[in-house]
């Protein structure tokens, strides 16, 4: 399998990775500062005293991240905007909740359907 998207990506130069736009996650500390991370790029994180340091460093680690990557011929996930959302797991929910459920997921470190699941059984225990 990492040797097909080797392939694919053989197909692409560095610069269409770098110009893809992924979804970042801000976090404001309990103790000061921000840290900023692209769940896709797994360990693609930063911090910084302000959000706009901790977003500038995190631009300069993600692109780090896309050039090293590609240089060993790893693969590079696509954003999640970039991918095909149906709409439908068991019920049919807009796409725009779709999408916010599987960042969130992500954030977890979790399946979207165990995220569902943990967000339903949440939801009507306290019924």
């Amino acid at each position: 399998m990492k040797r097909q998207a080797h392939k694919a990506q053989e197909k692409k130069d560095l610069e269409y990775y770098l110009r893809l736009e992924y979804p970042i996650l801000l976090v404001p500390e309990l103790e000061g500062g921000y840290t900023a991370l692209i769940p896709a790029l797994k360990g693609c994180v930063s911090v910084g005293e302000t959000k706009e340091e901790a977003l500038r460093n995190l631009e300069e680690a993600r692109r780090l991240w896309i050039e090293t990557a590609y240089e060993y011929g790893d693969e590079i996930p696509l954003p999640s905007s970039e991918r095909e959302y149906s709409g439908r797991l068991v019920v049919r929910m807009p796409k725009s909740l779709h999408q916010r459920l599987d960042k969130e997921a992500q954030a977890e470190g979790v399946s979207l359907n165990q995220y569902i699941v943990s967000l339903l059984s949440a939801r009507t225990s306290s019924m």
